[in-house]
């Protein structure tokens, strides 16, 4: 997954929250980036047909832009599932987080012949939570807990 693709899961979960349009302060808190590096990136995606922005209404993912957002989430999904059910990695969510940059379609679709995923992913990821509403282990961490870190 590249960071183009980080940022549009980014846009698209914060689209389901706010239920509407994503705003740039929010994309860039969520990927830890200075707003303008969140408007530099917004504007290339916008260029590659990903996105719309509107200056002070925020940014809205495009059909195309949902469907790539929706299978970077797939994949994100896919490595914290294996994180925890195959390595039973603890701090799952911080190691999916740094591991989604670096594995591609390919690799993902391997690991996913090791995991039990549930059909309906990535409509089974919460955005509030941050975490797939599915996962049943000891070790879910809250949010809160991993931003005091």
């Amino acid at each position: 997954m590249n960071t183009s693709d980080q940022y549009l899961k980014v846009i698209y979960l914060v689209q389901q929250v706010e239920d509407g349009p994503a705003s740039t302060g929010r994309i860039a808190d969520m990927l830890d980036v200075s707003p303008a590096s969140a408007n530099e990136m917004i504007g290339k995606l916008q260029e590659r047909g990903f996105a719309d922005h509107e200056k002070y209404k925020g940014v809205s993912l495009t059909e195309e832009g949902i469907v790539r957002a929706r299978e970077a989430l797939q994949t994100y999904c896919i490595i914290e599932r294996f994180l925890i059910e195959v390595l039973e990695v603890e701090r799952f969510r911080e190691e999916a987080k740094t591991l989604e940059t670096v594995i591609d379609s390919t690799v993902a679709d391997r690991l996913d012949t090791i995991i039990d995923r549930e059909s309906q992913c990535p409509s089974c990821f919460g955005p509030e939570a941050d975490v797939c509403e599915l996962l049943e282990c000891d070790t879910l961490e809250s949010p809160d807990s991993e931003m005091a870190d």
